[in-house]
Parts: structure tokens; C-alpha cells; sequence
């Protein structure tokens, strides 16, 4: 995916390190305001809804922290699920199906999410 009109820059590059803090940021989804959260997995740009598939709640347990100690994959701070950074699979613990997944670009040292049907830029 390149820049086009349905993309909307979000960070530079190198404010997403691997298996580092992410960088929220907030989107409409399906008519509500929520949080979403972009990170990095194996030199790869990563977004998701910061929902946890289990019960629909935020899943970081500080402040833009998502991996667990190893780095390999993202944790639910509060039911101990835990899905692969690089689909939002879940691995294991409780939850249903996965993360949802929102389609991120990155050229020119900018990382950019790309909005939907489903999926807007939040309205202030």
C-alpha cells in the first residue's frame, strides 16, 4: 500500500522499535471511538484496535507497553491472552479469533494506517 487519500501518517519510522513501546493513536471503528496502537515485530510495522478479543477492554498494562518480557508476543494485561505481533492471532489464554488488524505502509520514513468502511479517523 502506498500514500494515497485513504492513508493518514501516524508516526516516523523510528519512533516504532522492535518489540518496543507503541504509538497509539485513536480511530473511529464501527461508529465508536477507540484506541488503536501501532508497534513493530521483526523490522515489520504492526496496528491493531487496542481490544482485547476476550472481553472488548484495553489490553496494555503501562502506557503503550503490549509485549510480554520475551518480546514474541502481545499480552492482554488483564486476562493473560497472548497473540502473535505479526497477524493479532490468538496463541493462547482466553480469547476469540484475534486482534483486529488495521493495514499500515511505511515509505519515506513515515509509517501511515490506512482507514476503511469500518474504520475512520477518530472526529473531534
Amino acid at each position: 500500500m502506498g500514500h494515497d487519500a485513504n492513508s493518514i501518517a501516524l508516526c516516523r519510522s523510528t519512533e516504532l522499535v522492535d518489540s518496543g513501546l507503541a504509538v497509539p493513536f485513536e480511530v473511529r471503528y464501527q461508529g465508536q471511538t477507540c484506541w488503536a496502537f501501532a508497534i513493530r515485530f521483526e523490522g515489520v510495522a504492526y496496528a491493531y484496535l487496542n481490544r482485547c478479543a476476550h472481553v472488548a477492554m484495553e489490553m496494555d498494562f503501562q502506557p503503550n507497553r503490549f509485549f510480554d518480557a520475551s518480546g514474541r508476543w502481545l499480552i492482554c494485561a488483564t486476562h493473560g491472552a497472548l497473540y502473535r505481533p505479526s497477524t493479532g492471532q490468538c496463541a493462547s489464554g482466553p480469547c476469540r479469533g484475534g486482534l483486529v488488524k488495521i493495514a499500515v505502509s511505511e515509505s519515506g520514513d513515515v509509517v501511515r494506517w490506512h482507514t476503511g468502511a469500518q474504520l475512520q479517523p477518530a472526529v473531534f
